[in-house]
């Protein structure tokens, strides 16, 4: 039976930066922050400890300093290993361009693919907050006999260009695929996930390779059809995909719910981060708090309803927050007012100033600026 130290893992942590501008600006889409203390690259490589995975190698292309300050050496996820453990990959050196697609992102780290010995890879985007036990996926893989097993969800598609839509027959192969804009109907679309042989994979690199060829799912998978037994693995617990500034709102805002955290953060599969030791919230004697997730480090003497605020958030007397995601050591000054606001770290809103988004349009406050 397969087991975890048989499959090492990738992690693609730029992929569609593209798609939520605003927030990779000054970082790459791995290293966006997540539910007051998290990172979205915390969600796969959780998962992938979890399936006793003990060598993850994380690709980056630009901005990625954020990442490795994260990561570390990988100590948090129990990656800090005398061998294996977690590779950060960057592109010294690399003789292709990565922007050209993960194609040419495995291409330049084809040195690491062919020194590790592991039989198998399993390929992941950063861009989905999800608690999958991978597992299910190995199973599901060995019987079913196939070369790649594609993690997928049935429900309606994210609105962005390239979503990857499958239709399966009745043993769970692919029998064809759609790489197309989200639409309002329901439909079996991926996750970025993808388990197969290491040789399998690095032939049909090296294949798309010589013919110049570089879209993963065009390309590699798609292309080879035919040929390749491709199978589904439907994942149907919760799951929040960063595909824009409004997604990425709703998706921490959601998190209000018990039920989704309880299932998103589930205790026997635990999702780790990088420690950040400080003292617990404090909260003045005329503060009000209102389902809302605090992190620690945080001082609260105003008013917050149906918020998430990050590690070291200050929000002083008489401000008054509704519905807004404050990014880490942001400060909220006197009598201020914020409505459906995203604000990144080390901003700081002065007194008596008043932001207002709406639900469909949250206002974005870029790091480190100054209202």
């Amino acid at each position: 039976m397969m087991r975890g130290n048989d499959v090492m893992g990738i992690l693609f942590a730029y992929v569609h930066e593209e798609r939520v501008r605003e927030l990779t600006r000054e970082r790459v889409m791995a290293s966006i922050p997540f539910a007051g203390r998290y990172r979205l690259v915390d969600f796969p490589l959780s998962n992938m400890v979890n399936a006793g995975i003990n060598k993850v190698g994380v690709i980056t292309e630009q901005n990625y300093q954020s990442l490795m300050d994260h990561l570390g050496s990988g100590k948090a996820w129990d990656l800090s290993r005398k061998r294996e453990g977690l590779y950060l990959l960057p592109p010294f050196g690399a003789e292709t361009a990565r922007t050209e697609g993960k194609i040419s992102s495995l291409a330049s780290i084809l040195v690491f693919l062919n020194a590790s010995k592991e039989e198998y890879v399993l390929l992941s985007d950063c861009d989905t907050a999800i608690n999958i036990d991978y597992r299910d996926v190995f199973r599901v893989h060995e019987e079913s006999g196939a070369d790649v097993t594609v993690v997928y969800v049935h429900g309606q598609s994210p609105n962005t260009d390239k979503n990857v839509l499958y239709t399966f027959d009745e043993t769970g192969r692919v029998t064809d695929m759609l790489v197309k804009r989200g639409g309002d109907t329901d439909c079996n679309y991926g996750l970025g996930m993808y388990l197969m042989s290491r040789q399998k994979l690095l032939e049909l690199v090296h294949d798309c390779m010589n013919r110049n060829l570089h879209d993963f799912d065009r390309d590699l998978i798609m292309r080879n059809l035919s040929s390749l037994k491709v199978y589904g693995y439907q994942f149907t617990g919760v799951h929040f995909t960063v595909d824009s500034l409004g997604s990425y709102f709703n998706a921490n805002l959601a998190l209000m719910d018990p039920a989704v955290r309880e299932d998103l953060f589930d205790y026997e599969h635990p999702i780790y981060t990088k420690v950040r030791d400080d003292f617990p919230a404090r909260y003045g004697l005329g503060s009000d708090v209102v389902n809302s997730l605090v992190a620690d480090g945080c001082l609260i003497e105003g008013e917050v309803e149906n918020c998430v605020l990050f590690r070291g958030v200050k929000v002083k007397k008489g401000a008054k927050l509704h519905n807004c995601v404050i990014m880490q050591d942001t400060e909220v000054g006197e009598n201020t007012r914020l409505d459906y606001v995203v604000a990144d770290k080390e901003v700081v809103f002065e007194d008596n100033r008043t932001v207002m988004g709406y639900q469909t349009y949250p206002v974005y406050i870029s790091k480190g600026s100054r209202v």
